[in-house]
């Protein structure tokens, strides 16, 4: 909030855009420290549970915290390039740090509070916030693409707000105290003793209602128009983390739900995790727009995050907490580089990039690098979490499950890696021979590049034992 203030009011001071930096590595090195600490201690609580984070909380915090940190070195350099031909204004240059910062203290406030009311409030809250970054440029197409994104989320929470009431009813008759109702941790006390049928009704209104929100077919079509029409930065915090936070509201009724009606929880989180990974098939062959080619790459990951929750165990649930992690790295990573290349390139449109390696060696390598990660390539991250959800598969005794999940990932990573080949290798174009890149936006590229290759060799004990520990509050 106080750098939101701050970027608000004091845009007209000289390098005003670099202090907000500050902001950003404070509020990460407060989420590491959190995370550290629920790492030993299991979980923090504060004001009789009103404030609540244990270890699946910790791992959105620090996933946001780390996205908006890169994110606010990356527009630096992006933004200046924006400002410096004419796109945007000084003052509203100010404008879009200001709601930014908002943007991620709204995503912060969602994994932080006990009660499903208030998460319902933080999700609303994103909604409102991002999309008025989605409409920046305030051209036909991102206003377009802007009221398409609010109508749908909009629709969407409105469907989770009746969700929450079906259980909230259910968590009254037993409680009897209408705070307690909607606080998630007294709900799953009494699980046992909830209305199975109005659990069940319920979960399906919030599966659907956070899942348009998250992304997950076939709610997912505002999804491809608001990420390339966003700027590059708020399109990685989009898909990097604001999809999660918005995944995060469904896990925390589905550990309810899947103490009440276990099957039918299950069943629905893998119908619907499946179904975005097959919808989206046809479209990574025919896309012209590469923003918008990421974007769906974005719902297929969504796609197996939920598949994996839904498989359940502890392969599934840690592939899938490690994928949540794994992904929001290297989309944002991609996002980055991505938005760099369409801004240098003075588009967006898939046959006019080619021969970025050559035009931009720096920018190019790192745009091959996270495009092979996301793709599912080893040895890199995103790969290792892949693998293990299609381990957690078989063991599950779902072995038809793992060799389509392996089946469509192979082809969705053979058309990724069409694209990305003609991009990277390509005739180097006249007009970009002469492309001076940005250090800003290197060195924004740098932390989660790191992440991404170290993550497939190795998985950093931090990570794994936060992801271990995620995966318990799931319930293995």
């Amino acid at each position: 909030m106080v750098n939101a203030l701050f970027c608000l009011v004091s845009y007209k001071l000289k390098n005003f855009d670099i202090m907000q930096i500050i902001g950003s590595f404070l509020l990460l090195v407060g989420a590491v420290f959190i995370a550290l600490f629920i790492n030993q201690s299991n979980v923090i609580t504060l004001f009789d549970n009103f404030i609540y984070i244990d270890a699946l909380s910790s791992i959105n915090l620090v996933l946001i915290a780390t996205v908006g940190f890169t994110a606010s070195i990356y527009s630096v350099g992006y933004m200046r390039t924006e400002l410096a031909h004419d796109i945007i204004s000084l003052k509203k240059l100010g404008f879009y740090y200001c709601f930014f910062h908002l943007f991620i203290l709204s995503m912060l406030l969602v994994t932080i509070f006990n009660n499903l009311g208030l998460l319902w409030v933080g999700i609303e809250l994103t909604t409102l916030i991002s999309a008025m970054l989605v409409a920046f440029y305030g051209n036909k197409h991102s206003l377009e693409a802007a009221w398409k994104y609010l109508i749908m989320g909009v629709v969407g929470i409105a469907l989770a707000l009746l969700g929450i009431v079906f259980i909230y009813l259910s968590g009254l008759t037993v409680l009897l105290e209408e705070q307690s109702a909607l606080q998630w941790t007294n709900l799953l006390s009494v699980a046992g003793q909830l209305n199975a049928e109005w659990v069940k009704v319920g979960f399906i209104f919030i599966l659907i209602g956070f899942g348009t929100k998250a992304g997950l077919a076939p709610m997912h079509f505002w999804l491809p128009d608001a990420h390339s029409q966003a700027p590059a930065p708020i399109s990685a915090v989009l898909s990097g983390v604001l999809l999660n936070t918005a995944l995060y509201g469904v896990l925390r009724v589905y550990i309810i739900a899947k103490a009440v009606i276990p099957e039918i929880a299950t069943t629905y989180l893998i119908c619907f995790g499946l179904l975005s990974i097959i919808a989206i098939v046809p479209f990574v062959f025919v896309q012209h727009d590469l923003k918008r080619l990421l974007a769906f790459s974005s719902v297929e990951h969504i796609g197996i995050i939920t598949l994996a929750m839904g498989v359940g165990g502890s392969l599934g649930l840690y592939g899938g907490l490690l994928h949540m992690v794994n992904h929001s790295l290297g989309k944002s990573l991609l996002f980055f580089a991505a938005g760099t290349i369409t801004q240098q390139y003075h588009s967006k449109y898939i046959a006019r990039i080619s021969g970025v390696i050559k035009s931009m060696p720096y920018t190019g390598v790192i745009f091959l690098i996270s495009s092979l990660a996301i793709a599912g390539a080893p040895p890199f991250s995103l790969f290792i979490s892949e693998f293990t959800i299609m381990l957690g598969c078989i063991k599950s005794g779902k072995l038809w499950l793992g060799c389509l999940f392996a089946v469509l990932v192979a082809i969705i990573f053979s058309g990724m890696s069409y694209y990305v080949i003609r991009m990277v290798f390509g005739e180097e174009p006249k007009k970009a021979k002469n492309i001076k890149e940005d250090s800003w936006t290197i060195v924004a590229m740098l932390l989660p590049l790191l992440l991404v290759i170290v993550g497939g060799l190795y998985v950093l004990p931090f990570i794994q034992q936060a992801v271990i520990m995620a995966a318990t509050v799931i319930g293995v």
